[in-house]
């Protein structure tokens, strides 16, 4: 069984629109005012800003859940600067969950929560892995909880 599913999300445009807000005001700027009076500094501050965001954007504008193999890999795209994989025997449990707010969205670590992966959206798939969870944002929660409780392995190998 093979599983693979994409998730979009309107925090790509949040994100792209927060690029384009420091990248046309540095072009404002650069075209009123002459280059003596535009300021290194503040020139670089919106450029990095403007360039910042365009890359996060690029990068959170989904994320994608698939099987390759002996891991779920787990990634953000299309600029797939962003992800994790993880080990399918390394799983101890599945279980369909909602996060909460203070998980919020993209990659985040909570101590006593463990890893979140989201993008939109508070329902999620909880992965425990020993003592440890994970958390993965999904708009299809059925189906990837599904896949991997096939991928749940008893300690002689056999699939729970």
């Amino acid at each position: 069984m093979q599983y693979r599913h994409t998730q979009r999300s309107p925090l790509g445009w949040l994100l792209l629109a927060f690029g384009i807000i420091p990248g046309a005001t540095l072009f404002g700027l650069w075209n009123t005012l002459p280059p003596p009076s535009m300021s290194i500094v503040i020139a670089t501050i919106l450029g990095t800003a403007a360039a910042l965001f365009m890359v996060l954007a690029a990068s959170f504008w989904s994320l994608t859940v698939e099987d390759d193999g002996e891991a779920l890999r787990v990634r953000y795209g299309p600029l797939p600067l962003f992800g994790t994989r993880v080990p399918y025997a390394t799983i101890t449990s599945v279980a369909r969950g909602r996060s909460a707010f203070i998980d919020g969205w993209g990659i985040h670590y909570i101590p006593g929560r463990g890893w979140t992966y989201n993008l939109w959206g508070r329902e999620c798939v909880v992965l425990t892995r020993g003592g440890r969870m994970l958390r993965i944002g999904t708009d299809d929660g059925d189906g990837l909880a599904a896949f991997l409780q096939t991928k749940l392995q008893s300690p002689d190998g056999q699939v729970l």
